[in-house]
């Protein structure tokens, strides 16, 4: 019978989610995981496969636990532009996305479930074809990563 697991893979899960919605799957390393997470590299393996198996469990976390509540948000008209739920999302599809038809599908089902909070959302955004709220949404979010960036002095 083999050790029982020294770590709780559901926190470790929404870490990494955090960990990779915060500096984006090319910009975190094994070691790094490794580091943050405080969890063995062989259990790592053991657990996820792979840092894509992590990444890929995060992703799946984040749909379930993060998107409902940002659905709901929207859909009651709240500005979520400055939400970080969003992080994981836009990067996924801007950089794992288009060579990974997983990811892929995980991210289109994001957006469809976005798109339909926004068609009931008051305000704006409503009323207009989904996709373009959807597509405004996203670049306010990406235009307010880009401002914290330029203020972060590390």
């Amino acid at each position: 019978m083999g050790r029982p697991r020294g770590f709780d893979e559901e926190a470790v899960t929404a870490a990494a989610a955090e960990l990779f919605a915060g500096r984006a799957y090319d910009g975190v390393s094994v070691d790094d995981l490794v580091q943050q997470l405080g969890v063995h590299r062989n259990s790592l393996y053991k657990t996820f496969g792979s840092k894509r198996g992590l990444y890929l469990a995060a992703l799946r976390w984040h749909l379930d636990h993060r998107l409902p509540s940002l659905t709901e948000q929207l859909a009651a008209g709240a500005n979520v532009a400055d939400n970080r739920a969003l992080d994981l999302l836009l990067l996924a599809a801007v950089e794992r996305a288009p060579s990974d038809v997983e990811v892929a599908a995980l991210v289109s089902k994001a957006w469809q479930e976005l798109d339909q909070a926004l068609q009931r959302a008051p305000g704006p955004l409503a009323g207009g074809l989904p996709s373009t709220a959807l597509n405004t949404l996203l670049g306010e979010r990406l235009r307010a990563r880009a401002a914290m960036a330029s203020t972060d002095p590390s």
